[in-house]
């Protein structure tokens, strides 16, 4: 699946909207609270200009995680629609660890896990569910480099599981 990526959100009155918090009021996305870590780790750490996220997966913010394998009970769509709820979920976590989402300056690097039957082939298809989502956020400050990998398992079977690495304004 191809997503669209929109870069500038005119509001009711014409005028485009710039800053992240608007773009995503304009993509109607309220954050959830940032999940919490599942094991012994941090979701966030930053050094110096740089904020590196631990991988955060499709998790809805009443806690439910999607599971299952992509290419087997899972389609390629469904897979983009938790990859982007992921991004969500990583954009709670910068929000947390910032205290305000301005403070981006790019978008570095995704690493995007795919809990994928072994003959599945399309994962950049899945990842760009996350992709799209922080180029819209972010604009060309969210665009990034990027791995896109299958994995045969994922903790708890998540379907997805996406890091990122972000460069910080001053």
């Amino acid at each position: 699946m191809t997503g669209v990526c929109v870069n500038q959100f005119p509001n009711a009155a014409g005028k485009v909207e710039n800053s992240p918090y608007q773009r995503l009021a304009a993509l109607g996305i309220k954050l959830p609270p940032p999940p919490p870590p599942i094991a012994n780790f941090v979701t966030h750490v930053v050094e110096g200009n740089m904020l590196y996220l631990s991988g955060q997966g499709p998790r809805e913010a009443d806690g439910f995680l999607h599971a299952g394998k992509v290419g087997g009970g899972v389609g390629v769509e469904e897979a983009y629609r938790h990859a982007r709820l992921t991004g969500i979920n990583l954009l709670a976590v910068m929000q947390e660890a910032l205290g305000d989402l301005s403070r981006v300056k790019r978008v570095v690097k995704l690493l995007g896990m795919v809990n994928a039957v072994p003959e599945f082939e399309d994962h950049p298809s899945v990842i760009n569910g996350c992709s799209d989502l922080l180029i819209a956020v972010f604009g060309a400050a969210g665009e990034h480099a990027r791995s896109a990998v299958g994995f045969g398992s994922l903790p708890g079977n998540i379907t997805v599981e996406i890091e990122a690495i972000v460069a910080l304004n001053g």
